[in-house]
């Protein structure tokens, strides 16, 4: 048992050390000198081209330089974006779980499969048709009340409806 307890501590060390390694590299290639870098290397290969006279070793060490970066940025961005996905999710989780009447159902949406978020996007479409149709852009529904709360809104704002004295349109008091 204690070596599995260790085994796990490496494991999860490695996995913070990565993570703050990738947080870092993602920063630092990220930015304007990293890619004056990148394009200064570019250069200077290239004027090297004649010198070397594009020789297939030439060719080679860019190539061969390009594809493994390429390769190990993969996993680097990919560790930064699963955190930032993952960060965003629970922002938004905590949006959704603090607001009473938003459906709870929606707080795992990232588990649903294609055609049941596809489903869900028509859901929402409808919603935003129901509130152009009510010129109001403080209209609101959530996934399992949509048709209740869309009653009782119509029903709420058209009994604070009165005319207005000089047009035919009508004005909330």
């Amino acid at each position: 048992m204690a070596t599995d307890l260790s085994k796990s501590s490496k494991k999860r060390g490695f996995s913070v050390r990565f993570e703050k390694i990738a947080s870092l590299i993602t920063k630092m290639t990220g930015s304007s000198t990293a890619f004056l870098i990148s394009l200064g290397i570019i250069v200077i290969w290239a004027v090297t081209g004649p010198i070397f006279h594009f020789s297939d070793t030439w060719q080679l060490v860019i190539n061969t330089g390009t594809t493994i970066i390429t390769f190990l940025m993969v996993f680097v961005i990919q560790q930064s974006q699963n955190k930032d996905s993952l960060a965003i999710q629970l922002k938004l989780n905590e949006l959704i779980a603090a607001e009473e009447r938003a459906s709870n159902r929606l707080v795992n949406v990232e588990d649903l499969t294609q055609d049941e978020l596809e489903t869900l996007k028509k859901f929402y479409i409808k919603l935003s048709e129901l509130a152009e149709k009510e010129n109001d852009l403080f209209s609101s529904h959530s996934v399992d009340e949509a048709d209740k709360v869309h009653r009782e809104k119509a029903t709420y704002y058209q009994k604070r409806r009165v005319p207005e004295k000089n047009h035919n349109k009508w004005k909330r008091s």
